[in-house]
């Protein structure tokens, strides 16, 4: 019996090393799955699915899965930690993103027939203006492994704490400065902003979800590997 049990644990051992290293060859060296460096993080990663400003699952993502460089995970944990004590967690809608996407955006972007996303994700901009106004650009820093989209939420509920405009609307509401979201909106952007600038993140002026690892590992690789 004893003999039997060694055989299986010998087998199961195998088999989670096989795992680990199939893991570790669908990113390269310097890359971690999120979910398995912060404890709770919940993945709502949109690009996978048609529930996006392209109307259809995005170029790269064959999987809805967080990948980020080791830096980058390590203070997410850091941010998790810190949040778990107001009885708040992290949810991410997008994290590494192969260069394939964002020019799956450009391409998007140009198309000015298709406007079947704009009541919901550019209402009050026209989308020959995309580029200019800066929500749609030919490189992306989130190809360089250190940038997420990322909200907060109720631990206890899973909800979304309310931020005043949702992820990825274009428009000068979803700015961090922009004075329309009431008070409390408000103080929720402005707790984001501080708590993740507290842990070695910047933000970006026009998204109030968009955050990028101040010393990134990577800051002139744009990565191409498929999200699997």
């Amino acid at each position: 019996m004893k003999h039997l049990i060694s055989i299986c644990l010998m087998a199961l051992m195998g088999c989670a090393t096989s795992i680990g290293q199939e893991s570790a060859r669908l990113a390269p060296d310097g890359f971690v799955r999120v979910a398995n460096h912060v404890p709770g993080l919940i993945e709502d990663m949109r690009y996978h699915t048609a529930h996006n400003f392209v109307g259809a699952p995005v170029d790269g993502y064959e999987a809805p899965i967080c990948w980020l460089t080791r830096e980058a995970a390590d203070a997410l944990a850091e941010v998790q930690a810190r949040l778990a004590g107001f009885g708040l967690g992290l949810k991410v809608f997008d994290c590494y993103r192969p260069a394939r996407a964002v020019a799956h955006f450009g391409r998007w972007a140009r198309d000015l027939e298709d406007q079947s996303t704009k009541p919901v994700y550019y209402p009050n901009v026209e989308k020959a203006e995309l580029f200019s106004l800066g929500y749609i650009a030919e490189r992306s820093g989130h190809s360089r492994g250190s940038t997420m989209d990322l909200t907060l939420v109720d631990i206890a509920t899973g909800d979304e704490i309310d931020m005043g405009s949702p992820f990825d609307l274009f428009d000068p509401i979803s700015w961090p400065s922009d004075p329309r979201p009431t008070a409390q909106q408000r103080a929720n952007r402005a707790f984001l902003q501080s708590i993740m600038q507290a842990h070695g993140f910047k933000g970006l002026k026009e998204e109030w979800w968009h955050f990028t690892l101040v010393d990134e590992p990577f800051p002139d690789t744009y990565f191409e590997f498929v999200i699997r």
